[in-house]
């Protein structure tokens, strides 16, 4: 899976509708091979992007979960954290 494609369910605040439209086209792009698509491409790759998208907010939309929402900062600290073990790079004090 695109690793450019971050979990955007059971935020809080919850997943801003560009968010979620920056996540489909991440996935939309992931899935074409397109990075920017041609002239004769870029109707059918924007609308993909669009249901993509109204596809993601529905499903949020629908699920339901009984733990507490993630926070963004403390998540992202997480992140980063994982990402500088992987990495080996050492993290700012």
């Amino acid at each position: 899976m695109c690793r450019n494609i971050k979990t955007l369910f059971n935020f809080d605040p919850p997943a801003t509708e560009a968010e979620v439209r920056d996540a489909a086209l991440q996935f939309v792009r992931k899935l074409s091979g397109f990075n920017a698509p041609s002239k004769a491409n870029r109707d059918a790759f924007d609308s993909a992007v669009n249901e993509v998208a109204a596809a993601a907010q529905r499903l949020f939309e629908s699920l339901e979960t009984t733990g507490r929402p993630k926070d963004r900062e403390e998540e992202s600290a997480k992140a980063k954290a994982r990402s500088a073990e992987r990495f080996g790079v050492k993290q700012p004090a």
